[in-house]
């Protein structure tokens, strides 16, 4: 049986450099993207992929900026020299035999969760998301799961229950509900991952809780009804866009090891 193992490259770009105390430098992104280099290799021997998605982001505004111009503003920007250095780390990648993604305007979230989804729905075998974004484990929901490199350890629908309160599928409600500071998500004020989870557990999904909302003579119903368009709009932006044109094949991503 086939396996797909859609890597989310800047999620491992990124830890891997910014667990070294030392100042940005050239050097720095240089031994960094040595260590990012073994940590693909490692993800790859691990789990011996038949097919790898080797997902980055574009870089620049997305999608997300057009509906929430104030996305991701108070993240701080990539390091120049780590940016200046990503070229040549993928094309280290492609001569590795790896075929990288990288899409104008989407996420390397919204390409994973487009190409995994693809594939679970097409029946191809098992999928597999090297990453530890709490955004992409809402693909649990629909089979697939989720492997933090950093930690070694497997993260399931048991996991995801165990960690954020709610089943898979109700992540991204809970996520839209609380919001992500990280991100720039604004979320309900004053509405915490318990508080959350606690209200989705009851209601069954998000949109059960607005319609709920309306009767609720407390000041949490009072802020749901408040604030229900930038509630909408945390939902927008917590989702993956599972359509993105990723312009490669099934062959294309075929992998074998060295």
């Amino acid at each position: 049986m086939a396996k797909l193992l859609a890597i989310d490259g800047l999620n491992i770009v990124r830890r891997v450099y910014e667990a070294s105390p030392e100042p940005d430098s050239s050097l720095k992104a240089s031994i960094a993207l040595r260590h990012a280099f073994s940590s693909f290799r490692n993800v790859l021997e691990t789990h011996a992929p038949t097919h790898v998605l080797a997902a980055f982001d574009h870089g620049g505004e997305n999608w997300r900026h057009a509906l929430y111009p104030r996305y991701r503003e108070g993240r701080a920007a990539m390091p120049h020299e780590l940016r200046a250095a990503l070229p040549e780390f993928h094309e280290r990648l492609r001569a590795a035999g790896l075929h990288v993604v990288s899409i104008p305007e989407v996420e390397a979230d919204d390409v994973i969760a487009t190409g995994v989804m693809r594939w679970l729905s097409e029946g191809r075998g098992e999928a597999i998301v090297a990453t530890t974004d709490k955004d992409l484990h809402p693909l649990i929901a629909h089979g697939a799961l989720v492997w933090d490199h950093f930690k070694n350890e497997w993260h399931d629908d048991a996991w995801v229950r165990q960690r954020f309160g709610v089943a898979p599928e109700l992540l991204h409600d809970l996520l839209a509900l609380m919001g992500d500071p990280t991100d720039g998500v604004p979320g309900v004020s004053k509405i915490g991952m318990k508080t959350a989870a606690r209200l989705l557990n009851a209601y069954g999904s998000l949109d059960a809780v607005i319609a709920g909302a309306g009767i609720l003579k407390t000041p949490l119903g009072e802020r749901l009804r408040a604030e229900r368009e930038i509630l909408e709009i945390s939902r927008c932006l917590v989702s993956l866009k599972l359509d993105v044109r990723l312009g490669v094949t099934w062959n294309m991503l075929a992998y074998e090891s060295n």
